[in-house]
């Protein structure tokens, strides 16, 4: 599943009259992304599973048994952001300090909660004696903000700073640095110490680009991913917190795309490029070049991506057919064209090494007749001039050999083939257009000589008779490759010209006075 496209970003979770989730964090509704961020939306990605869209239910607030009169509108509350705040202690000490307690940091932090950071966290907010005021976790979304941008009470704004994606924080904020001696009315009394249990899913900041770590590169990389490059990977799609929400190898299939064509979103075709075959690596991507504020379908708004990329094989429309010879013997004048008949052992394989066929294993050649369509349009290219005894690799762009359809249950769809060949027999094949001719001169008394019962009449069993004794003797020669009762059938065919079953002096004559060919 790839949601598609980014676009500008919302102040996800920033408080607006009416809007769930907003009673507890001030905010002046400004939009998180970069004035230059403004990226048309890109085609969802061929193969993508439909998604439900997330849903969104009210908060349900369960205000307190005092009922003082209405307040004056919540953004005004806006001045509780500008007050001083002491540096947070790690216990839980005077109710007038800023407390914070880390209840869980995980072994790697490569990154902390910096002011100007865009935050996606999970909450629950109490009072000391317990009772729950709003959680992010009934709406099944997480509040998302700028830190230390105004758009959070100044306790929250502080108490962030420094976090680490996955951490679990136990914040204690005094009433100065929350809702002051006004509070909210009927849901914080007014000088309320607030309790958060804060857990960071998700951090990004508007400077962020694309982040890419190689683990693994192969020792040999003669061409990488450019744009325009059709290109089969797999992949896992992670959020920063981990949690997994997509992954072609749960699906037992690739994903298949252009890059740098817009099929795909910013982000990700900017990551693989310059990425070898076999080369596997981590691309981490922010959200203004993914799915942006919106995210699509189980892809949250605001959301940073983490792929875990492995290339299988990628080409070009453009690219033909590549041929590498590994051996040639000393005596290699004859060559493979056209009609001629071959036997040769392969090993065929993905561009990533998969093996997918070996004619060794089944312990007998495979034969063809070059140029006859036997093979695919790449295979039959790669067979030519070549000589008996020749060793060589052929590599087959799938435009060339089974095209986006490949071959069910056998090649993938779209795969790039990597044939090793060794040519073990080479029958020289008739000139084009023949199937059978002469090796001598042709003899005058032709039709008596066939016709041996003297009727004025031959018959199929009379004329392939003969034809087989020709074969036999070295006096003539049957196009190789093919089955010869089928060439003699259609040879007498082509004599038989009213199609009665036989054919006569008359009808034999024609053919010779047709054509001055050495053939029947």
């Amino acid at each position: 599943m790839w949601p598609g496209g980014g676009g500008r970003e919302r102040g996800g979770g920033c408080c607006r009259p009416g809007r769930a989730g907003s009673l507890f964090h001030v905010c002046k509704g400004r939009r998180t992304s970069r004035p230059d961020q403004r990226r048309p939306s890109s085609v969802r990605p061929r193969g993508s599973p439909p998604r439900p869209l997330l849903s969104s239910t009210p908060m349900a607030i369960r205000a307190r048994s005092w009922r003082p009169p209405p307040p004056p509108l919540l953004l005004l509350l806006l001045w509780v952001t500008g007050q001083a705040a002491p540096v947070a202690g790690l216990g839980l000490g005077s109710d007038s300090e800023l407390q914070i307690e880390r209840r869980f940091v995980p072994e790697e932090c490569p990154r902390t909660v910096r002011s100007g950071d865009f935050v996606r966290y999970h909450y629950v907010g109490t009072f000391p004696d317990g009772q729950k005021f709003d959680s992010s976790y009934d709406r099944d979304s997480t509040f998302n903000v700028f830190v230390g941008k105004g758009q959070l009470i100044a306790g929250m704004d502080q108490a962030l700073v420094g976090m680490c994606v996955n951490e679990r924080r136990f914040v204690k904020i005094p009433p100065k640095l929350a809702y002051g001696s006004d509070g909210v009315s009927g849901v914080i009394p007014p000088d309320s110490v607030l309790h958060f249990d804060v857990l960071l899913m998700d951090i990004w900041n508007s400077e962020d680009q694309v982040q890419i770590h190689t683990y693994f590169k192969p020792p040999s990389c003669p061409r990488t991913i450019q744009v325009s490059d059709f290109v089969r990977y797999h992949y896992n799609g992670t959020f920063l917190d981990g949690t997994l929400f997509d992954s072609s190898h749960n699906r037992m299939k690739t994903y298949d795309t252009y890059v740098g064509i817009g099929w795909l979103i910013p982000g990700m075709d900017k990551g693989l490029l310059g990425m070898c075959v076999g080369e596997k690596r981590i691309i981490t991507i922010p959200p203004f070049l993914a799915y942006g504020e919106d995210g699509d379908g189980n892809i949250p708004g605001s959301a940073v991506l983490v792929f875990d990329i492995h290339v299988i094989d990628f080409h070009n429309p453009s690219d033909s057919i590549s041929i590498t010879s590994h051996y040639k013997p000393p005596d290699c004048s004859v060559l493979s064209k056209k009609g001629d008949y071959l036997k040769y052992h392969y090993n065929a394989s993905l561009l990533d090494g998969t093996l997918l066929d070996s004619t060794w294993n089944l312990g007998k050649t495979y034969n063809i007749v070059l140029g006859s369509g036997q093979v695919v349009l790449g295979m039959d290219m790669g067979l030519r001039e070549m000589c008996v005894g020749e060793k060589r690799t052929v590599i087959i762009p799938p435009h060339l050999g089974y095209g986006e359809a490949g071959v069910d249950g056998e090649v993938p769809g779209s795969a790039v083939l990597v044939f090793d060949i060794e040519l073990l027999e080479l029958v020289a094949g008739l000139p084009e257009g023949y199937m059978f001719v002469w090796n001598g001169e042709v003899s005058a008394n032709l039709f008596e000589e066939i016709d041996k019962d003297g009727d004025g009449k031959v018959l199929l069993e009379e004329f392939s008779e003969y034809i087989h004794a020709q074969v036999a003797s070295g006096k003539g020669k049957l196009a190789p490759g093919f089955d010869a009762e089928m060439i003699v059938k259609n040879m007498f065919t082509n004599q038989d010209r009213n199609g009665d079953g036989k054919v006569t002096a008359e009808e034999f004559k024609l053919k010779d006075q047709e054509t001055k060919h050495d053939e029947l």
